[in-house]
């Protein structure tokens, strides 16, 4: 890699995570004053919705909503306290636990989807053209399909 790459490959991440740190915070207070749903809830939520059955092992789902093991179960354990999820055990393994979306999650989760969306928009999709939108997809998809699971 020549100095000029390298240098680039360096703003390029900086400018990756200066924007993460600028605009998921403002998305959140976005979608907690439309919902009062933080932004973490929404996305287990989320992955819990897409997910078959509607459930996850707590490892699977600190992956897909990139929360770590700690984090996912205190997540986990609000959304139980709130309705929108519960706790199912592994009936040939008491040890494994799944994480699952209950009805009301499911709702809360419609309702909060506009919000989210134009959050998105707001403070991210809006600033950038379609051909932009290919290129960031495509090459942040590069990254994630040379790096291991």
């Amino acid at each position: 890699m020549t100095d000029n790459r390298r240098d680039l490959g360096l703003d390029a991440w900086g400018a990756l995570l200066r924007t993460h740190a600028s605009v998921v915070p403002r998305i959140e207070a976005d979608l907690l004053a439309a919902t009062d749903l933080p932004i973490q809830w929404y996305d287990v939520l989320l992955e819990l919705e897409h997910a078959p059955s509607r459930k996850l092992r707590m490892q699977e789902l600190g992956k897909r909503a990139v929360l770590s093991r700690s984090r996912v179960s205190r997540v986990v354990d609000e959304l139980v306290s709130a309705g929108l999820a519960i706790r199912e055990a592994e009936p040939a393994d008491g040890r494994v636990f799944y994480a699952v979306i209950t009805p009301a999650g499911r709702s809360r989760l419609r309702r909060a989807a506009p919000a989210y969306v134009a959050a998105i928009g707001k403070h991210f999709a809006d600033h950038l053209t379609t051909e932009e939108f290919r290129t960031v997809v495509a090459a942040l998809e590069r990254v994630l399909r040379a790096s291991p699971v």
